[in-house]
């Protein structure tokens, strides 16, 4: 199995949830999209940035607040919800879905793409 296919079935758990929009993984360090399966009209790029940027900057006040590093973080909008979780491999794994999700399932499905892709 090529990495990029394995990247592929972890992308696969996340967006067969229904009201996911898509799916990324994420270089933690930079925001580079590794891989990702969008929907149309969603801005890779853009969320990858967003998603690097807010690790960082969680990372740094979590440790500063004694609690350890963030595990899973959900941020709510009007209109959909953007869900992350880091992967052991820097990588983070994210979710951009609609407002009614069922997000303790997405949560699951980020979990388990996160220990795939290691």
């Amino acid at each position: 199995m090529t990495a990029t296919t394995g990247y592929g079935r972890a992308l696969d758990l996340i967006t067969r949830v229904r009201g996911v929009r898509g799916a990324m993984l994420v270089a933690g360090d930079d925001g580079l999209v590794v891989a990702e399966q969008l929907m149309e009209g969603i801005r890779g790029s853009a969320v990858a940035a967003l998603a690097a940027s807010l690790a960082n900057r969680l990372r740094r006040a979590m440790d500063v607040a004694g609690v350890g590093g963030p595990m899973f973080w959900h941020l709510q909008g009007d209109q959909g919800a953007l869900l992350v979780v880091p992967a052991a491999s820097a990588m983070l794994v994210v979710a951009v879905t609609d407002a009614d999700v069922n997000v303790g399932l997405v949560r699951l499905e980020l979990l388990r793409a996160a220990e795939a892709v290691g």
